[in-house]
């Protein structure tokens, strides 16, 4: 019964859950951080209880300095967030007026807003995202080979990124919400989009019947890290596979092995790997 819940039901429930959370607390400035606990709490330790696969089960202490790294790097997102907002905010503003940008549609209800920002900003994700597979300056100054490189995937893999890509991956949000002046419904996208990011690297059985058709399940995110270049080259949504579907990107398939190569580097490889890649690496662009 557990199986099944978890396998057909538990996806679609998180997501609910979040949206209809954060509905009713609008205006909480720590929202965010608990719906980031809640979540990979409880994604964690169904991954402990219940793994897809149970050799990708990360030791606790391990785990525990995953979970440090996270905390670490959700920390460095926020201030390249404040860094866009300080920086880009004026002339943003000023290019929104000249353009005569000021179309949001501010009058629909919040949450259609939501699911617009959030299909957007993940077109925009999409085409960084391509970018970081198809060139190998862009793979290399983003540091998305690190991202890559853990040999077992779990909940807490969607926040294991290079601190260089934090400033990639708030680009789309930032465009968003200060090319549009969005509002409100960027937060709910952001929560959205980072819910749906854990998921994605979780190591459950997850396959509710129709989710894949717009929102991403972790078996086709898995098939992004695997370690065959044609396999990695696929569902370059994180959050969504509406893109990879209109732009023939999409693939379905099991994955065997995940990672950059045949071995896992260490975190001072992964750290440097901008400027020096491990030796056998098989899936950055050549």
């Amino acid at each position: 019964m557990v199986d099944k819940f978890i396998k057909y039901a538990l996806h679609p429930i998180i997501l609910a859950c979040v949206l209809i959370a954060w509905l009713f607390n609008l205006e909480s400035p720590v929202f965010y951080l608990l719906v980031l606990l809640s979540v990979h709490s409880l994604l964690g330790a169904l991954e402990y209880w219940k793994p897809a696969r149970p050799g990708w089960v990360v030791p606790a202490w391990p785990k525990l300095f995953n979970v440090v790294l996270v905390v670490i790097l959700v920390m460095g997102a926020g201030l390249v967030a404040q860094l866009y907002q300080v920086h880009l905010v004026t002339p943003l503003s000023k290019f929104r007026e000249n353009m005569s940008l000021d179309i949001w549609p501010h009058s629909w209800p919040l949450i259609v807003q939501v699911f617009l920002v959030f299909f957007t900003s993940e077109l925009l994700w999409y085409w960084i995202h391509r970018a970081e597979h198809r060139w190998h300056f862009v793979w290399r100054v983003s540091g998305h080979g690190a991202h890559h490189s853990f040999k077992k995937l779990n909940a807490l893999n969607a926040g294991l990124n290079h601190p260089l890509e934090l400033f990639f991956l708030a680009v789309p949000a930032a465009l968003m919400e200060l090319i549009f002046g969005v509002g409100p419904a960027a937060a709910g996208a952001t929560i959205l989009l980072v819910t749906q990011a854990t998921i994605a690297h979780t190591n459950l059985n997850m396959n509710s019947k129709g989710m894949d058709l717009l929102f991403t399940t972790n078996r086709h995110h898995i098939r992004h890290h695997s370690v065959v270049l044609e396999e990695s080259n696929t569902n370059y949504g994180c959050a969504t596979l509406l893109w990879d579907r209109v732009f023939g990107t999409f693939a379905d398939s099991f994955t065997v092995d995940v990672g950059v190569g045949p071995t896992e580097p260490t975190l001072a490889q992964k750290f440097l790997m901008p400027v020096r890649e491990p030796g056998d690496t098989t899936v950055a662009p050549g």
